[in-house]
């Protein structure tokens, strides 16, 4: 991170403070860890708190969406309708799917069933049934800034199987947003993932991770969910992303449908559980921007 402003000169990050009483002693730590060979992140990564508070609004549009669409998520409605009512629901609240036209994918939601693991595209003839379980991702642009969560959600009676799969997914991610603080490291979030879920007896995807966000749907970091402790990119106050690991009943393997190139599922046909949330990492410890 090169550092071109003086201790008197107005801080880089628009407080309005002089930089020796804003943001240089959190650069002159990050200084410490890049000379011992720990990777840092570049300071464009590290938002103002004008940017945080546009995310935190973005994020509070996208609670209320899955909010609102689990009313509507029950046996025998169609992916299609929810991707219909979520997309309206947006539009009402003055926000923009982050999904559509993303890279081509041609939906506002990513709805996935049982043994999808990720990017089920909405479809008329795809209908929920009973004890089905459902993943919701949602993602949503509000006034230039963006966030992501996704939930789960459990048609009618599922198998016990299934219902501690999800639980279990959920507190993976539970457990890695207790690794979000400043100073840590990304591997420390992973390694928390996959211990718990090997614990349990499941397997991580290696393939799919987290990504930082909010200026853009996807930036850097990647953020994996097989990695070790103090490893990865360090977490500095200020750097925002997602934490989704994908958790698999079978193992970790995965396919991607060559008929549409977007919807993944598990290689063993076994089902598969997914929660997110967008984390922010503070002087003193997280706070969760969309959940």
């Amino acid at each position: 991170m090169s550092n071109k402003f003086g201790r008197n000169d107005l801080c880089w990050c628009g407080s309005g403070q002089k930089y020796k009483k804003c943001h240089c002693p959190i650069d002159e730590q990050i200084e410490i860890y890049r000379f011992e060979g720990y990777k840092v992140p570049h300071q464009k990564l590290l938002k103002t708190k004008k940017q945080i508070e546009g995310i935190r609004e973005s994020g509070k549009i996208n609670i209320a969406l899955l909010d609102y669409i689990g009313n509507y998520v029950v046996d025998g409605v169609s992916t299609e309708e929810l991707d219909r009512l979520i997309f309206k629901k947006t539009k009402e609240l003055g926000g923009i799917p982050a999904d559509l036209h993303y890279e081509g994918y041609p939906k506002s939601t990513c709805i996935s069933i049982n043994d999808v693991v990720c990017h089920g595209i909405p479809s008329e003839r795809v209908f929920l049934r009973n004890g089905d379980i459902v993943n919701i991702d949602l993602s949503t642009i509000y006034k230039g800034f963006f966030s992501d969560s996704s939930r789960m959600f459990c048609i009618g009676s599922v198998s016990a199987n299934n219902q501690k799969l999800v639980n279990i997914a959920k507190e993976c991610v539970e457990l890695g947003i207790l690794q979000v603080k400043p100073w840590g490291f990304l591997g420390d979030i992973g390694q928390a993932v996959n211990d718990h879920a090997k614990k349990n007896g499941y397997s991580v995807v290696k393939e799919i991770g987290g990504h930082g966000i909010g200026l853009q749907f996807h930036e850097e970091p990647w953020v994996g969910y097989v990695a070790k402790q103090r490893t990865g990119m360090l977490l500095v106050p200020g750097l925002v992303f997602t934490i989704e690991p994908m958790i698999n009943m079978g193992k970790a393997n995965i396919i991607t449908d060559p008929s549409d190139d977007w919807t993944i599922y598990t290689a063993d046909g076994k089902p598969s559980a997914q929660w997110e949330k967008t984390v922010l990492v503070t002087e003193s410890g997280h706070e969760v921007l969309a959940y």
